[in-house]
């Protein structure tokens, strides 16, 4: 993947977002570029999968708007959902599918065609799935589970990658296996927008940290000094 250092990829300009009379996210601007980690810190309710959701195009901000590569983004702009890999709470897969089915599967749809298996059995094995390969959906651990929705965003092509709090369900272990990964992904030139509760996850792979609070931002900047004021 040939990318420019730190090439902007996506970026928010004062965006909010409100339902009703209730402000989920005041306006804030987040800009993250390619090879970059943006980490969004703070409690449940905080505003975090809010500004996920509108960055991913999956929500439109009340205010403000979202650009991806330089042109704004829509909910039907094809360039933007073949690029962007997506990473939510909640874990979803086929459950008669084994895991490498649905992994080739995903990739297929992202027009793999015959490197799809390849894909599957890398992906795989990156996210310490290998033996795990012939395994159903509900016969892998809740960790498993979480690995397996990591190792999809893995068989498509991106070029950033929005993770809501993808440690969920990891063990210490796997969560230091995640920051591993994470940092292989930004040396490719991979962007990530990465919402957590880990403080350790965010110190590790961050470039900037912005912390949350009742949907407006508490403190940002490079991780030692935006992880001070929660410390």
């Amino acid at each position: 993947m040939q990318t420019a250092e730190h090439e902007t990829l996506l970026e928010l300009r004062q965006v909010s977002r409100s339902y009703g009379p209730v402000a989920a996210l005041k306006p804030i601007s987040v800009t993250v570029g390619a090879g970059q980690c943006v980490a969004l810190l703070g409690v449940n309710g905080s505003g975090k999968s809010t500004l996920l959701r509108i960055a991913a195009g999956r929500d439109a901000p009340t205010a403000g708007q979202v650009q991806y590569a330089g042109r704004p983004l829509r909910e039907d702009d094809l360039i933007a959902r073949t690029e962007m890999a997506m990473v939510g709470e909640a874990s979803s897969a086929y459950p008669d599918l084994t895991a490498r089915e649905h992994l080739m599967l995903v990739a297929i749809a992202h027009g793999a065609g015959a490197e799809a298996e390849e894909l599957a059995d890398r992906a795989l094995a990156e996210c310490r799935l290998d033996s795990h390969a012939d395994a159903l959906p509900l016969a892998l651990s809740s960790g498993q589970r979480q690995a397996l929705q990591l190792a999809a965003a893995l068989v498509r092509p991106r070029r950033i990658l929005v993770l809501d709090e993808p440690e969920q369900r990891l063990d210490p272990g796997a969560r230091r296996w995640l920051a591993g990964l994470l940092e292989n992904e930004k040396k490719r030139g991979v962007a990530v927008l990465l919402a957590t509760h880990h403080t350790e996850l965010a110190d590790a792979i961050a470039d900037e940290v912005i912390v949350l609070l009742d949907g407006e931002v508490l403190a940002r900047g490079k991780p030692a000094d935006a992880l001070s004021s929660i410390r």
